[in-house]
């Protein structure tokens, strides 16, 4: 990576600009921009997320948010309302308030005399989600958005739900947030901090219960899911996503839904490209450049003449829980994203997957830890994060495998099952992994998908299924682009479980399948880059003093005498200093998700973070716990935060939940 020059427009920083909002509250911005943008106005560039400008994407800022700035854009850093150092309170994720704030934001920009009126926003993850939303409101000065990382549809494609099933990772990521938003103001820019910090902890929602009280794709979760109203979006729009990732299933929605939109997608975990894992990384904020120019600055960059699809086709590797390089090759679709590529569809037999199929009468019924070697629903952390081998999932699903293949096969886009099954209760998930066979038995995924059967006709009014009787479901698995070498074999892996991704059904079920073909998405292949982007560029790294080192461990445990599984997540993400204004954070997350595979009312999940803030003489910490189980009729939370000024407990609440269990 190599550090831009001080070159084009001397800039400024400004670390704590306030944008008061028509009900009175002050949003807190940092902001970098040239410092002749009062004779020499230039576009601004606004990322608006609740993740703290002061200690929490400071790593990233500083190298993205100064190099646009040098080259002609005024780049706005703002902390939503209720976290960081902005004012207010936050009740939920991507509500009204936060989404009509972001407008007046955008407006305020576009006002004021540095700025030429033009605005684009760009975020990941949270700030991609909310820029796709923030353009389906259309305020005029919003050009057009970078979206990474992001999803079209809150309850089909988020950190809630996955084909209808309960992801853990609700109350992984509500403890996170439970977490976050407990945080302080950095004291030396707030003489009210201590009273914003208390109000805060006050009335912080536990939002695992928010979301667990809509199991169904209601009003609530088609509030923000620009799906519901493509042709809302009029902002252009460039979207980007990582196969490591949770989110990337939009990239190629967005393609094929909004005209004029661009997708790129890489091989990366859940981060900015340009200092994105597993490599190659790519230029990306010379992409983006690009695209600010043209639609912001009106000058001649010929994006709209890109393909409108670029992706990394990745070479078949052995299975890994890290990589820290995937080979492959850049391919280049100009009709849209993957839709219009052939299919071949492959049928499930008790002889396994070909081409002509046979009879099939295989029944499932997996133990209820099987799922183990899944990784993270969203790689993030930069642990060991990724799905392992699989041969230890497999043994416990109904596999079927190919013959070893004759050539190459390059598989891009969703691959989709269709099966005729019956249930023997009248719940039961359906796991299905797509893998990639070595010649020695180790077994990669390619991808995977998910659905409660309840859920087979749609999330809007689930249905329970009547025991034994035969049903047609279709699952869509996630897209992907694969290269499976020749001489090696596929596999179709269907269990009945697939923890700890997913919350269990109450009772163990078994599932007969009597009929089954998967239709595969397949490009020609092809051995040479379709497209090149420029290397990866940035500007100067943030300045810290390390107080402890960052540490990441992933293990799994079985107690021999109960015959629990567990698996437990400690991400000790190290404490620095600031080298620049001297505020010291630090954080460390701990998760273990536990159950008996032969009782799925045993599954429990636990979190505990710890976070800590110094200035001066003054001391803040909190810890954030949570809990969830379940009976056969109920969810039960369980969530205590604890807030200490110099080690000493100021504040203290605790959390009680009950919400019945809908189908799920």
């Amino acid at each position: 990576m190599t550090h831009a020059p001080n070159a084009l427009r001397e800039i400024e920083e400004l670390p704590d600009v306030g944008i008061t909002l028509s009900d009175g509250c002050r949003l807190a911005a940092r902001v970098w921009r040239p410092v002749d943008g009062g004779t020499n106005p230039v576009p601004a560039i606004l990322e608006y997320l609740p993740y703290r400008k002061r200690d929490g994407t400071c790593a990233r800022d500083a190298l993205t948010h100064p190099w646009f700035a040098r080259r002609g854009y005024a780049c706005i850093r703002v902390d939503i309302r209720g976290n960081g150092d902005s004012e207010g309170l936050m009740s939920d994720e991507y509500t009204p308030q936060e989404l009509a704030d972001a407008v007046e934001v955008i407006n305020w920009l576009a006002a004021q005399d540095w700025c030429s009126g033009s605005v684009g926003m760009m975020g990941i993850s949270w700030g991609g989600f909310n820029s796709l939303q923030a353009a389906a409101l259309q305020p005029d000065p919003l050009k057009a958005i970078i979206t990474l990382c992001s999803t079209v549809d809150r309850f089909a494609d988020d950190i809630h739900y996955k084909g209808g099933c309960l992801l853990n990772e609700n109350l992984g990521w509500g403890a996170t947030m439970w977490s976050y938003s407990s945080r302080a103001p950095d004291p030396a820019l707030r003489k009210n901090w201590r009273e914003m910090w208390l109000d805060r902890l006050e009335n912080e929602p536990f939002l695992p219960a928010v979301w667990l009280r809509h199991q169904r794709r209601d009003d609530y979760w088609r509030h923000g899911s620009v799906c519901e109203n493509f042709g809302a979006i009029k902002a252009r729009v460039l979207a980007v996503g990582g196969w490591g990732d949770a989110y990337k299933n939009a990239v190629p929605q967005l393609v094929e839904n909004v005209p004029g939109a661009k997708g790129i997608v890489g091989p990366w975990v859940h981060k900015y490209p340009h200092f994105a894992v597993p490599e190659p990384r790519i230029g990306f904020l010379q992409e983006a450049l690009r695209w600010w120019d043209r639609w912001l600055k009106q000058e001649a960059t010929n994006v709209e003449n890109d393909p409108d699809y670029r992706a990394w086709l990745m070479d078949g590797v052995r299975p890994a829980t890290w990589y820290t390089e995937r080979p492959g090759r850049w391919i280049a679709e100009r009709g849209g994203a993957t839709s219009h590529l052939p299919r071949r569809t492959l049928h499930l037999s008790d002889t396994g997957l070909s081409d002509h199929g046979g009879g099939l009468g295989a029944t499932i019924r997996s133990p209820h830890h099987c799922g183990m070697a899944a990784g993270e629903y969203c790689a993030i952390w930069l642990g060991p994060e990724l799905p392992g081998d699989q041969r230890a999932d497999d043994a416990l699903s109904a596999c079927f495998d190919t013959g070893s293949l004759a050539e190459d096969i390059d598989i891009v886009g969703a691959p989709s099952l269709r099966v005729t099954l019956a249930a023997d209760k009248p719940q039961a998930h359906i796991a299905v992994r797509l893998n990639h066979v070595h010649p020695d038995g180790a077994s990669t995924r390619i991808t995977y998908g998910v659905l409660n059967l309840c859920h087979r006709d749609g999330s809007d009014s689930p249905t329970p299924l009547t025991p034994r009787a035969s049903v047609e479901i279709e699952l869509t698995l996630d897209h992907i682009a694969y290269r499976v070498p020749r001489g090696h074999r596929l596999r179709v892996a269907i269990s009945t479980a697939y923890w700890p991704l997913l919350w269990p059904s109450p009772e163990t079920t078994a599932l007969t399948l009597t009929r089954g073909a998967l239709d595969l998405p397949l490009r020609e292949t092809t051995d040479a880059d379709e497209w090149q982007f420029p290397p990866p560029d940035a500007d100067a790294p943030w300045q810290t003093e390390e107080l402890r080192p960052e540490a990441h461990l992933r293990r799994q445990e079985t107690d021999l005498k109960t015959g629990e599984v567990h698996l437990v997540i400690e991400d000790d993400f190290g404490k620095l200093r600031d080298a620049n204004h001297g505020l010291i954070s630090g954080s460390i997350a701990r998760e273990r998700w536990s159950i008996h595979p032969d009782a799925p009312l045993s599954a429990r999940g636990t979190c505990h973070w710890t976070d800590e803030l110094e200035r001066g003489d003054i001391r803040l910490r909190t810890e954030t716990t949570c809990e969830m189980s379940s009976d056969a009729s109920h969810f039960h939370l369980r969530a205590r935060l604890e807030a200490y000024e110099n080690d000493k407990l100021i504040l203290d609440r605790d959390v009680c939940d009950s919400i019945p269990r809908d189908l799920l």
